[in-house]
């Protein structure tokens, strides 16, 4: 489930986020109407969504990934990986292993079973090998591990993306939105060339001019195919500045592996920034909550696969990361819900009620769910 909260690539945020500004407005087109185009258009996209399905389990399996492998550099035994809940579609137990690996019925949700978590199956308080028995930097490594391992897997796919596809630079070319741009008859493709007769060379400079000018009407001039134009545009004061509802079209432009591997450090991180930014404008009322359920993020993953893979790489290194800022998020059943309870260990040098505690995280799940299907349902 991913929380929203107004359009991120808007002028007024003066920053953009990648190729999700202006491609994700890109026209899909038609196919005019004869029957035979209409098939292989639903081929087609068919083709994209299941694209989008294994992506999005990539992230799972990589999340899970990480809980298994730090329970196993502690010593836990880890009973089960799968891959959704429910009766098991696919199962297999290498020889000498104790994993069970699977796919369930249930596929928008994975998990990892480690012996010993369960409160309330017996306990043998001589299992080294139980997470119940195990050290406390042993338990907060296995449950932190997995956020952490989307972290890190949004690093790679976002230098993947930008060795493939370049980095996106955004232009004086522009995706319109409800507002004042709109307003004014501003159409998707403009291209700002002044601004009360002032040259507009770049993104950050027209923003900046727009931002300063609230309440003031601007007389700007667009290129539009080979017509120049002149409109009288007014921003709107909100949040201290000028705002006309628009968002640049972006270039892409080569970068070199050093660039790109500073990138892929910085941007995980600016992803879990605008998620805390985010919900904090939600809690505060600041902003309506913008949900999309697993088949938006479908949808929309699918849409990014199909414009291209750099944009595909990229729209899931931005879930990753957002992925694994989520699940940190204090609350129960998530991960950072059980770093909660082991924090609480920590300072107290108390373990909590292990039963109390279960049922806190089994009564959070039912919420996620419930919201979960809550969301799909309006969003469709």
């Amino acid at each position: 489930m991913v929380a929203g909260h107004g359009p991120t690539s808007d002028i007024e945020h003066g920053r953009t986020y990648g190729r999700e500004t202006g491609t994700l407005c890109r026209d899909l087109g038609t196919d005019g109407g004869r029957p035979g185009l209409r098939y292989i258009n639903a081929t087609h996209m068919n083709t994209f969504v299941l694209v989008a399905i294994l992506g999005l389990a990539l992230l799972m399996i990589v999340h899970e990934t990480g809980h298994l492998l730090a329970a196993r550099a502690f010593g836990m035994r880890v009973v089960r990986f799968s891959i959704g809940f429910g009766p098991p579609l696919w199962r297999y137990q290498a020889r000498g292993s104790e994993t069970v690996y699977q796919v369930a019925l249930i596929p928008f949700l994975a998990y990892v079973q480690i012996a010993g978590m369960n409160p309330f199956e017996e306990n043998d308080p001589d299992d080294k090998a139980s997470y119940a028995n195990a050290s406390l930097v042993g338990r907060i490594s296995a449950i932190f591990a997995g956020p952490l391992a989307n972290y890190l897997f949004a690093s790679v796919l976002f230098f993947a993306a930008l060795i493939i596809g370049g980095k996106p630079v955004p232009t004086t070319s522009v995706v319109v939105m409800d507002g004042p741009a709109k307003a004014a008859q501003m159409k998707k493709g403009d291209t700002i060339l002044h601004i009360d007769g002032v040259q507009v060379t770049d993104w950050e400079q027209m923003r900046k001019l727009i931002l300063a000018r609230p309440n003031k009407p601007l007389d700007i001039e667009v290129l539009r195919g080979k017509e120049h134009l002149t409109l009288k545009v007014t921003p709107q004061l909100k949040d201290g500045g000028g705002k006309i509802g628009i968002s640049p079209i972006e270039k892409q432009v080569p970068i070199g592996v050093r660039e790109a591997l500073s990138a892929s450090v910085r941007l995980p991180f600016n992803v879990v920034e605008e998620l805390v930014f985010g919900l904090s404008r939600i809690i505060t009322l600041k902003d309506k909550p913008d949900f999309k359920g697993p088949v938006g993020i479908v949808r929309e993953t699918s849409k990014a696969a199909e414009r291209s893979t750099p944009e595909f790489l990229w729209f899931l290194a931005a879930l990753s990361a957002y992925l694994g800022g989520f699940n940190l998020l204090p609350f129960p059943a998530l991960d950072g819900g059980r770093l909660t309870f082991l924090a609480y260990e920590a300072v107290t040098r108390r373990k909590p009620n292990a039963r109390v505690e279960a049922n806190i995280h089994a009564f959070g799940l039912m919420l996620l769910i419930a919201l979960i299907t809550v969301v799909t349902f309006r969003g469709n």
